[in-house]
């Protein structure tokens, strides 16, 4: 049986629209792709698993293919939009993990897109 975990909407259609919909900003978004891809993702990894997983909920939830906000919303406009669309599809859906996510540590990932002399790594002092 595979793990499930229900996730608002708002955070879902942020992954699916590419616009920021999570009512708990980029927590929001952290926590569904942490979640869908197993790792504690850095931002330098959040396109990455946005692409990866875009499809995958699209897959679990095809209802949700043609729901975005219109262009040019207002604040107000497009909360009133969410609030609209949570009526019709529900505030929270189930999310499947990504099964196909290749685990990356997140250092080497950066030095692969940046180059290795761009990135400089700071110790944490010893603890006592």
């Amino acid at each position: 049986m595979t793990d499930t975990r229900s996730f608002a909407l708002a955070d879902v259609l942020s992954v699916t629209t590419g616009k920021l919909l999570s009512r708990r900003h980029m927590d929001g978004i952290y926590d569904i792709l942490s979640f869908m891809t197993g790792q504690s993702l850095f931002t330098h990894q959040l396109g990455d698993a946005c692409d990866k997983a875009k499809p995958a909920i699209l897959e679990q939830h095809p209802h949700l293919a043609d729901v975005c906000p219109p262009d040019g919303l207002d604040q107000a406009d497009l909360m009133a939009w969410l609030v609209e669309t949570e009526r019709v599809h529900g505030e929270t859906l189930d999310v499947t993990p990504l099964s196909d996510w290749e685990h990356r540590d997140p250092i080497e990932d950066l030095c692969d897109k940046v180059g290795a002399e761009k990135v400089f790594v700071v110790p944490l002092p010893p603890t006592a």
